[in-house]
């Protein structure tokens, strides 16, 4: 499951928090390590999984943006895409409602309903303002969102600290 799990640095982890900070605009502090799961780095911050590392980006996962509230790099979705993108899809412009227009095409982002619960985090394929303006083709590579195998990890982990902090 995880491999080499280890704790960061204090100047690692530093940059890791600014960087996050910068690219989602939320502050996030705690102790953090980093685990090998398949083809990525999972940031485990504070015992728990909420986030991971793609293409050398860190990035907070679905549950990591449920406890931290970001307000950069959002796709808010219509509730007709939901289902779909809890299924893996991609994203679809045509079910965009709202979107960060700082978003630039490559960027990670995280996607939510109206509601702003987070449900995804993917690949920004059109700028943040072609998305709200643009009905048509794909906006976001779908790479996690909730149910998948890294939420299922994470949720599990969550519970085994949060048994093992109640003795």
């Amino acid at each position: 499951m995880l491999k080499n799990r280890h704790m960061v640095s204090k100047k690692e982890k530093k940059e890791i928090f600014k960087k996050l900070e910068n690219s989602l605009g939320c502050i996030i502090d705690g102790s953090m390590e980093i685990a090998d799961y398949e083809k990525m780095k999972l940031l485990i911050i504070n015992g728990k999984v909420r986030g991971f590392i793609i293409k050398g980006e860190p990035f907070l996962n679905v549950e990591g943006l449920k406890e931290w509230k970001a307000k950069k790099r959002y796709v808010i979705v219509d509730d007709g895409a939901i289902k779909h993108i809890l299924n893996g899809a991609a994203v679809m412009a045509a079910g965009i409602i709202d979107a960060d227009e700082s978003i630039k095409a490559g960027n990670m982002v995280w996607v939510s309903d109206a509601r702003s619960l987070p449900l995804a985090i993917g690949i920004a394929l059109m700028d943040g303002k072609e998305m709200k303006e643009t009905r048509k083709g794909k906006a976001v590579e779908n790479i996690h969102h909730i149910g998948d195998k890294i939420w299922k990890m994470a949720k599990e982990m969550t519970e085994r600290f949060k048994s093992k902090n109640s003795i």
